[in-house]
């Protein structure tokens, strides 16, 4: 916050807004800050690829140990006797070429030994598979690194852990670090070659804006059929008494529901064609827009509707001049939330045998485990949506200049 605000302290906007003396609790006279929006993306970002790695950013968290490292392992013999040996061990990347590191055999009956092993995973290591008396019964490893170890113990070495099971088998694991796998999350300079690839070749015989612009209208269609049914509801709901006893126990039943319980019935009745993906989005936005409306127009100030009376006005009047522009700022709310939820259901809907859309390629992805795919599709559709509820509100602030004011 201090930063934010030495930035914009040159900056800040002059007009009636900012000589406002009381601002707490008037949504007016709040406004996004645009430097707090830009750090918060440069924060997220600098995280992402310090957690990932990334050559991007210029702070890593402690990664993966990758080269070679060494341990010393103390034998004991059927006879009682003891020695020592020592193993190399090289931590390459996966999928890397490697040799196996250099070693002398030594003089005793424990053998130094050598092995590689793939960054984030770990090796069974079988410390007397090469010493004299090794297989025979007696024989047991005690320490490693001079530290004593045992059945279900570890130790730790330089640049790993080993541990011992029940049978005495033992099992060594580099360390890790602090960074995530690429598995589990990509870098972002990964994640941008993945955009390119799919925008340039597509992804299973579909082009990247094909994935997306199916998905985009079948977000607007059930969207739409959602607002075409939902706002009259809301507004039935809102004027009459029996309009709302006869829906608010269905509307309020259907509301906690969500939308994905209501796939296995979507199938049942409309099939796995696009119809289904449809209605499957028109439930989830047809409620949230019935609310918004009935809220709108219960929020009406009752004042303005007895003075449209008693200058005479008609109730249609009174609708289309007091309820429809005063409910209108509600609308707009439930709209963006709604929006919001049919994106979240896309992916879905998507599901339900579809060859074609954001969210069966990231489904389709993760089974693959391609993880740089799944959180490409996963930024393009927050991007499209942030992009769809900016839009919103600029439409919002043409149409409904009137919001928050008497």
């Amino acid at each position: 916050m201090l930063v934010v605000g030495a930035l914009t302290a040159r900056s800040r906007r002059r007009d009636f807004t900012s000589l406002k003396t009381v601002t707490f609790g008037d949504e007016s006279a709040v406004r996004p800050n645009r430097w707090a929006s830009v750090i918060s993306v440069i924060v997220l970002f600098l995280i992402w690829g310090a957690f990932t790695g990334s050559k991007l950013v210029p702070i890593h968290v402690p990664g993966p140990f990758v080269g070679d490292t060494t341990f010393t392992y103390t034998a004991r013999n059927a006879a009682g006797e003891t020695d020592d040996a020592t193993v190399v061990v090289r931590v390459h990347a996966v999928g890397a070429e490697v040799d196996d590191p250099a070693i002398e055999e030594g003089d005793g009956f424990a053998k130094n030994d050598a092995t590689r092993i793939g960054v984030y995973r770990s090796e069974l290591m079988r410390l007397g598979r090469n010493d004299e008396g090794g297989r025979e019964d007696g024989y047991a490893v005690v320490a490693i690194d001079g530290q004593p170890i045992g059945p279900n113990g570890s130790v730790r070495t330089a640049h790993g852990t080993m541990t011992m099971n029940e049978r005495g088998g033992t099992n060594f694991v580099p360390d890790q670090g602090l960074q995530m796998q690429p598995l589990y999350l990509p870098s972002p300079e990964r994640v941008v070659e993945a955009l390119v690839e799919v925008a340039s070749d597509g992804y299973r015989n579909f082009t990247l804006v094909e994935h997306l612009g199916w998905s985009l209208i079948r977000v607007l269609g059930g969207f739409a059929l959602g607002a075409l049914v939902g706002i009259p509801l809301g507004y039935a709901m809102g004027l009459s008494d029996w309009f709302r006893g006869w829906f608010d126990p269905i509307v309020e039943f259907m509301r906690p529901v969500p939308p994905l319980a209501l796939i296995p019935l979507v199938i049942i009745w409309f099939g796995i064609n696009e119809t289904g993906k449809i209605v499957l989005l028109f439930l989830a936005a047809l409620w949230i827009m019935a609310i918004g409306a009935r809220a709108g127009v219960s929020g009406v100030n009752i004042t303005k509707v007895h003075a449209a009376y008693s200058l005479g006005a008609s109730k249609w009047q009174i609708l289309r001049h007091v309820i429809i522009p005063n409910s209108l700022p509600e609308i707009f709310t439930a709209a963006r939330v709604a929006m919001g939820v049919c994106w979240g259901t896309v992916v879905a809907a998507e599901l339900v045998a579809a060859n074609v859309g954001a969210g069966m390629m990231i489904t389709t992805a993760s089974k693959f485990q391609q993880t740089y795919v799944v959180v490409m599709g996963i930024i393009l559709i927050g991007v499209i949506g942030f992009a769809i509820d900016i839009l919103m509100r600029k439409a919002e602030a043409v149409l409904v200049p009137w919001k928050g004011r008497s």
